[in-house]
C-alpha cells in the first residue's frame, strides 16, 4: 500500500479517522495541546526557580545541573523509542501513560525534600514527556483530513512557542506567591483534566501491521542519543577536548552507528532508514536541524544578554523575548501561516521562513547593543519566519512517513529539535566564549566573573563591550546556519516535488 492510499485508510485509526475528520477533531487538539504545553513549561520554568533550590535544598552546581538536565536527557533519549511504542501499542494507551507518569512525577517534585529525589521525579517526568511530545503530533496526523494538516500543525507549533515564553513568567510568578514546589504541583490539575479528556475524546490510533517490537534497536537508540545530548551539554562547561565529554560523545556515536546497522539489517525496524531516501524527507531534516541549531543557541544566548548587559531581572528578560512567540502564536492560530504556506507551497514557505529568521538574528547581532529596539525588531522577524517555517517543515517530515508510523515520525521531528538546540546552545556559545576571552584577561573568562572583578565604571563597560561583541559574532553564526538551512531544505523539497510530478505525469 502506498503512503498515499495509507493517508486515507480508515484501519490506521481503528476506524476513526475517516477522510472527513474526526467530527470532535478541533475540541481533541485543544486537549491534546494542553497536554503539551505542560510538557514544555517544565523545559524553562526550573530555570527561575535556581536561586531558591540553591537556598532550601542546598542545591550544589553539579545538583542544579542534573535537576534540569535529567529532564531533557531522559525525555530526548526515549524520543524515538516513545514514537515507535505509540504506533504499536497505541496512540491513545501512551497518551494516558504519559499523562499519568508526568502526573506523579510532578507530585514527587513538588513534595521533594532532597537533591537527589528531585533528580529522580525530574527523570520520571522526561518520561512521561517524551510519551506526550510524540502521542500529541501523532494523534494530530490521524484525527485531521490530509487538507487541514498544516493549520492543525501551526496550532500544534504555536503551543511550543507559547511554551517557551510563558514557562519563565509562571515560574517567577509562583514563585513570588508560594514555595518552590508549586511549579511543578500547578501541572497535577491540567494533567487529571487531560487524563479525563483524553480518555473520554481521543479515539485510539495504531500501526494496523501490528510490527513486532523492535526492543534492540529501541535500547540502542536511548542510549545513542543521551549520551549524545549528555555529551553536547557537558561540552562548555567541561571543555570539548576533556576525557569526560570525548568519552560520551565516542559512545554515542559508536552506539548509534549500531543502530543504524541494526535497523537496516532487520524487516520490522523501528527508524525505517529508506525514509532518508525520500528527498522530502531529507530536506525537511537537514532544515530542522540547522533552524533549532540557530534559533536554540541564539535566544539561550539573548536571554543572557538582557541580564546581564542590559540589567533586566529573569522575568523582564522573559517578558522581552515573549513577543517573538506571541508573534508565533497569533500567525498561527488566526491560520494566516497556514494560508501562506497554501499560497506559497511548502519549499517557498520555508525558505521564505528562515530568510526572515535570519534577517533577524542579524537584527539582534547588530542592534542589541544599542538598546531594545532592536531586539524587538529581531524578535518580531523571528517569530514570522517561525511561524511560516516550523509548521511546513513539521508537515514536510509527518508527510514523507506513512501514516502508520506517524509516531515514530514524531519522534523523529522531536529529536530533531533537541539535538540542533542543544548542539546550538554548545556550538554557539563557544564561539561567543572564544571571542569574549580573546578581548578580555583568561582568568575572568566568564561574564559574572569579568564583572565582579572589574574595578570601575570603566572596566565594567568594557567587559561589557566584550560580551556584546561575543554575542555578535554568535548570533550571526546562527543566522549563516537558518539561512542555509532554509536555503537547502527548499531545494530538496523542490526537486523531490519535481521528482513526483515527472513521475505522475508519466503513469
Amino acid at each position: 500500500m502506498t503512503a498515499q492510499a495509507q493517508s486515507h485508510s480508515p484501519a490506521d485509526a481503528g476506524g476513526t479517522a475517516a477522510p472527513q475528520g474526526h467530527p470532535q477533531r478541533w475540541l481533541i487538539l485543544g486537549v491534546i495541546c494542553l497536554a503539551q504545553l505542560t510538557v514544555l513549561l517544565d523545559n524553562t520554568v526550573l530555570n527561575v526557580a535556581i536561586p531558591s533550590l540553591t537556598r532550601e535544598l542546598g542545591a550544589g552546581t553539579a545538583d542544579i545541573q542534573w535537576m534540569i538536565n535529567a529532564y531533557s536527557l531522559v525525555q530526548s533519549g526515549l524520543l524515538l523509542t516513545a514514537g515507535s511504542a505509540a504506533d504499536r501499542y497505541g496512540r491513545k494507551k501512551m497518551l494516558i501513560a504519559g499523562l499519568a507518569l508526568f502526573g506523579i512525577g510532578s507530585l514527587v517534585a513538588g513534595l521533594a525534600d532532597s537533591t537527589g529525589q528531585l533528580i529522580a521525579a525530574r527523570a520520571g517526568m522526561g518520561v512521561g514527556g517524551a510519551l506526550l511530545l510524540t502521542t500529541t503530533l501523532a494523534v494530530a496526523m490521524q484525527i485531521f483530513t490530509p487538507g487541514e494538516h498544516p493549520k492543525a500543525i501551526g496550532i500544534w507549533s504555536a503551543v511550543n512557542a507559547l511554551g517557551f515564553a510563558v514557562g519563565p513568567l509562571l515560574g517567577g510568578f509562583m514563585l513570588g506567591h508560594f514555595w518552590w514546589g508549586a511549579i511543578f504541583l500547578v501541572n497535577l490539575p491540567v494533567a487529571a483534566l487531560g487524563l479525563l479528556a483524553v480518555v473520554a475524546l481521543v479515539p485510539e490510533s495504531k500501526n494496523p501491521q501490528g510490527d513486532r517490537p523492535d526492543l534492540l534497536g529501541a535500547l540502542l537508540s536511548t542510549v545513542g542519543m543521551t549520551a549524545l545530548v549528555f555529551a553536547i551539554i557537558s561540552g562548555p562547561e567541561h571543555g570539548w577536548t576533556s576525557g569526560r565529554v570525548l568519552a560520551t560523545a565516542a559512545l554515542a556515536a559508536l552506539v548509534l552507528a549500531l543502530f543504524a546497522y541494526w535497523e537496516s539489517r532487520i524487516p520490522y525496524p523501528m527508524l525505517d532508514l529508506h525514509f532518508f531516501r525520500d528527498r522530502r524527507f531529507s530536506g525537511a531534516v537537514a532544515g530542522a536541524v540547522l533552524i533549532t541549531f540557530g534559533m536554540g543557541g541564539a535566544l539561550f544566548l539573548l536571554t543572557q544578554h538582557l541580564q546581564f548587559v542590559l540589567g533586566y531581572g529573569p522575568l523582564e528578560a522573559g517578558l522581552r523575548t515573549a513577543p517573538l512567540a506571541l508573534t508565533v502564536v497569533a500567525l498561527n492560530f488566526t491560520g494566516l501561516s497556514a494560508k501562506w504556506t497554501a499560497k506559497l507551497g511548502t519549499p517557498v514557505s520555508i525558505a521564505l521562513g528562515m530568510v526572515l529568521m535570519s534577517g533577524g538574528l542579524v537584527s539582534i547581532a547588530t542592534l542589541a547593543a544599542h538598546g531594545y529596539t532592536g531586539t524587538l525588531l529581531g524578535l518580531l522577524l523571528i517569530g514570522a519566519g517561525c511561524a511560516v517555517a516550523n509548521p511546513a517543515m513539521a508537515h514536510a517530515i509527518m508527510s514523507a512517513i506513512p501514516p502508520a508510523k506517524a509516531g515514530v515520525g514524531a519522534g523523529i521531528n522531536g529529536t530533531l529539535a533537541e539535538f540542533g538546540n542543544g548542539l546550538g546552545v554548545a556550538v554557539l556559545g563557544a564561539v561567543l566564549n572564544s571571542r569574549f576571552a580573546a578581548l578580555i584577561p583568561v582568568a575572568a573568562a566568564s561574564l559574572p566573573a569579568a564583572l565582579a572583578s572589574a574595578d570601575s565604571a570603566r572596566e565594567r563597560a568594557a567587559v561589557t563591550d566584550a560580551f556584546s561583541s561575543g554575542l555578535e559574532t554568535s548570533q550571526l553564526v546562527g543566522a549563516v546556519a537558518v539561512l542555509l538551512g532554509g536555503l537547502l531544505a527548499a531545494a530538496l523539497l523542490r526537486r523531490a516535488e519535481r521528482a513526483d510530478s515527472a513521475m505522475a505525469a508519466s503513469v
